[in-house]
Formats: structure tokens, sequence, C-alpha cells
């Protein structure tokens, strides 16, 4: 890394030529994330947060992969990118509030808690280069120190700080690390993040053997996570460290240092691994894409891969020709108890509640990569559908509607707010705005929203305003069935 420290004082420093924009893009840079994630998790504000409002419960490889994209957008080349993903991050923050279980308030967007955010993501950084055996001196250190307070003076302007100086960083540090507690989204986290990770293209037809293989090597790789912490830390957290796990993380640490040095540069990229794990995912290509809106797109591809629940909008729009619609009321109802369980209980917590459709309509936005306007639209939708669903569904006034409630009135809910959210998809789908999505438009929609070229059936299609609407309804009411994307349901 002593090139990048090298780099003078007016160097960009969250530019190409920074520590933390190549160390991004390795391989490795996932045991960094992976590491941070825990320490975040037993943050109580963020812990809470990560249990009642995000989709980690149940799909923690998901959260962590759009975590990994996110911090590459929030250091590329391109200033414009780094202010929109900042941007981002602000919006989705900003709506998520509520309490835990103790009672206590939290707040996504609070300055001290997204500092404590940097600050994993630079202690892990540091320790893996550690326990990587590579040293780093007191300028590379420097720099890149100043790298993360820049990466949170973007994330979080006018908010929270990192200490001026290390030395006060490391003080700062040991004070909030003692104020961390045993959360239960440490132990979600822990449990289920590597129990999702996605099949690799050759065993991606072998689901046996990559369900047999991945049950070693998760609870290996957990163990490794929790044998890089702080053992005071890890009696706090009731982590117990296992015999031999410490030997098992030096050598992954060790392994993937070497990797990185001696392997060829394309082979120890994080977008190689991601493109093995996800095949629609497409690397970010940097080749000159100078022009503004289309590097900026360019850039902001990567992010827009993987959600695991969009086989729900893949049934909606592209049904097999030899789809089986529901024509009885039972039908209909397993149907609806499915879509329930796969699809709406965003956050895995068995009913349904606002935190689920919020979940929903972030997912959709950051995906469709849509403007302020577009987001507003798309969220004051969701937030009409659930006050129309409660209205109709919630008759004990809890708050929340259980699977069973839900399934059986699904085939009535096609209300105006439903309406609503399928017109915002189609407005920002039909990019030329002639009132129709033509195929270009459909395949550009699932290319960058939902992770799939659709191939036949609608994809040769001209939808009209009136036919995209009438299928979204249609598949919100579980009338809709599609066997060929169920397995996407079960991806993270």
């Amino acid at each position: 890394m002593s090139d990048a420290a090298a780099a003078g004082p007016d160097a960009d420093p969250l530019g190409p030529g920074s520590m933390l924009h190549r160390l991004t893009r390795q391989t490795r840079w996932g045991l960094v994330a992976t590491r941070a994630i825990v320490l975040e998790a037993a943050h109580p504000q963020i812990g809470a947060a990560l249990i009642t409002n995000s989709t980690f419960v149940a799909h923690p490889w998901r959260r962590l992969r759009n975590t990994v994209l996110s911090a590459q957008r929030m250091v590329d080349p391109d200033p414009r990118v780094r202010q929109r993903e900042a941007d981002r991050l602000n919006r989705l923050h900003a709506r998520i509030t509520g309490t835990d279980a103790e009672g206590r308030p939290f707040n996504a967007a609070d300055s001290e808690a997204r500092a404590w955010v940097v600050a994993t993501l630079f202690e892990s950084a540091v320790t893996m280069c550690r326990l990587s055996g590579e040293s780093l001196d007191g300028p590379a250190l420097d720099r890149l120190y100043a790298e993360f307070q820049a990466f949170l003076a973007l994330m979080d302007p006018y908010g929270g700080k990192l200490p001026p100086t290390l030395r006060e960083f490391w003080r700062y540090y040991a004070s909030a690390e003692e104020r961390l507690e045993n959360t239960e989204a440490v132990h979600v986290i822990l449990d289920r993040l590597f129990a999702q990770v996605p099949a690799p293209p050759l065993l991606r037809d072998r689901p046996a053997v990559w369900a047999a293989g991945r049950a070693l090597a998760g609870p290996a790789a957990s163990a490794i996570v929790v044998a890089s912490l702080p053992e005071s830390l890890r009696a706090r957290l009731g982590l117990a460290e296992l015999p031999g796990t410490r030997t098992l993380m030096h050598a992954a640490y060790l392994s993937t240092s070497l990797a990185t040095r001696l392997l060829p540069e394309a082979w120890t990229r994080l977008d190689t691994v991601m493109t093995m794990l996800d095949p629609a995912y497409t690397p970010q290509q940097r080749n000159g894409d100078s022009p503004a809106g289309l590097h900026g797109l360019t850039a902001l591809t990567g992010l827009r891969r993987g959600v695991a629940k969009a086989g729900a909008l893949l049934r909606l729009l592209t049904p097999d020709a030899d789809t089986a619609t529901a024509t009885t009321a039972d039908s209909t109802v397993r149907s609806a108890s499915r879509f329930f369980s796969e699809v709406l209980d965003q956050t895995g917590d068995g009913h349904l509640d606002w935190p689920d459709l919020a979940a929903m309509a972030r997912e959709i936005a950051s995906r469709l990569d849509v403007d302020t306007q577009d987001e507003d639209r798309l969220f004051a939708a969701f937030a009409e559908w659930w006050r129309e669903l409660q209205k109709e569904l919630d008759t004990d006034g809890d708050g929340r509607i259980t699977g069973h409630e839900y399934a059986a009135a699904a085939a009535a809910m096609a209300g105006p707010a439903l309406i609503r959210i399928a017109e915002v998809l189609f407005d920002v789908t039909d990019t030329d705005d002639d009132q129709v999505i033509d195929a270009r438009e459909y395949r550009a929609l699932f290319r960058t929203a939902f992770d799939h070229d659709p191939g036949g059936g609608d994809a040769g299609e001209r939808l009209t305003r009136g036919e995209f609407v009438r299928r979204f309804l249609s598949f919100m009411a579980g009338r809709r069935h599609s066997g060929a994307y169920d397995q996407l349901f079960a991806q993270a």
C-alpha cells in the first residue's frame, strides 16, 4: 500500500489513487465488510434498526452484497457518482426510525451511529492488514485514516465526525466498544449470513451438493469472523471461540493476502467473485466512460443486482407459457400465503407491518435508481397501501397483519395504492415516455433491477400502462404463477 500512501496531500482522498478505492475492489474487502457488519450490529441503535427494519434477517447475503457494492460507489472515480450514492443513503437512512425491544428510540440517520459504521470499517481494514502480515507504516496509516474521514464527511457532511488524529481515534474506538451489546442482530448475522451464499456456476444445477458444502463452510466462515474479534468483545457478545479457529482465521487472512499479491489482478477483484456468484452481475466498465450520465449509470449498475425477492415481480411480468392460473378460492389462498412468506415478509419476523413494505420500496428504488421525485412517489404509494391493509385486515389494531389474514383477503386487495405503485414502476421503465414498454425497455428493467434477462415470453411484447397495471394487481393478489422463477425466491 506504500504507493497509495505516497500520494500527494492534494490527491483526491476517495479517488482511483486512494488506498480505500483499491481495497474496496479486492475480494478480501469481503473480510473487512463482514467483520465490520458484526461490530455495527452490536451497536444498540444499529442492531435495533437491522432487526426491525432491515432485510438482514431474511436475506443477509443480499444485504452484505449491497453494502459492499455501496462502498464501491462511495469511492467511485467520478465525484458525481459518489454524491449520488451518498444522497441515496441519506434518503434511505432518514426513513428508518423506531424503538427497540426496550423502548429505546433509534434513527438510522443518527450521526453517532453513522460515525461508528465508518469506524468499524477502518478498524476492520487495519485488522485485515495486520492479520494478513502486512505492515502499515505511519504515513500509510495516516493516509488510510484520512480517507475514511473523507468517506464519513461525504456520507454525513453536517453530522458526526471521527476524531481528528489516530491517537484520539483509538481512544474513541475503545470507549465506543465498551458500549456494544449482545444484540439479536449479531447472532442473526453470524447464523444466517453464510447460509445463503449463492451457488457458483458449476454447482448451480446441483443444489444438494452446494447445500452440503455450504453447511460445512458456513460455520467455518462465521468462526473466522468471531476469532478475529478481541477476546473481551467476544465475551461481551456471548461469542465463543472454537478450538482451532484462530489458526483457521490466520490461514484465511494470509491466503487472501497472498492471492492478492501473486495472482493476476483480474482473478482477485471483487467483481470477479460477484460475477461468479451472480451471473447477471456486470463488472463496471471504466474505459473512459466519460459522459456524465452514462458514466453515472454504468458505475451504479453493480448495486442494482441481486434483489432476492425480484422473483415476485419476475412472475408478474414474465409468466411462462405453461403458467397455471389459480381458478379456485383455495388455490388463490395458497398462492397468497406463499407470496406473503416469501415476498412480503421482508424482515422475516412472520408478520406484515410497515417496515416490510418500506423495505420493498427501498429495494425497488435503489435497484431501479429512481430519482428523488419517483422515490417519494413510490414510498407514498406503499404507505397508502399499508393504510389500506390496516383498515381492511388489522382487525385487532395491533399494527401488523398475519399471513392468514392477508391470504384470506388477498384477492380483494387491488386498491388504488397498488395501482399507483405499478404506475411508478411503469413510468421509470418507460424511458422514452411513449406510454408503452417495448422490448428494449422491458429487458432493461430486468437487467438493471432484477438480475435477469427474460429472454422470451413478454420480452417481445409491447405492454401498455393498463396491461402492466393489470398484471401487477393480479400478481399482488396471488393469482399469477411461474414455476421457472420459484428458485429466485430462495436466492440471497
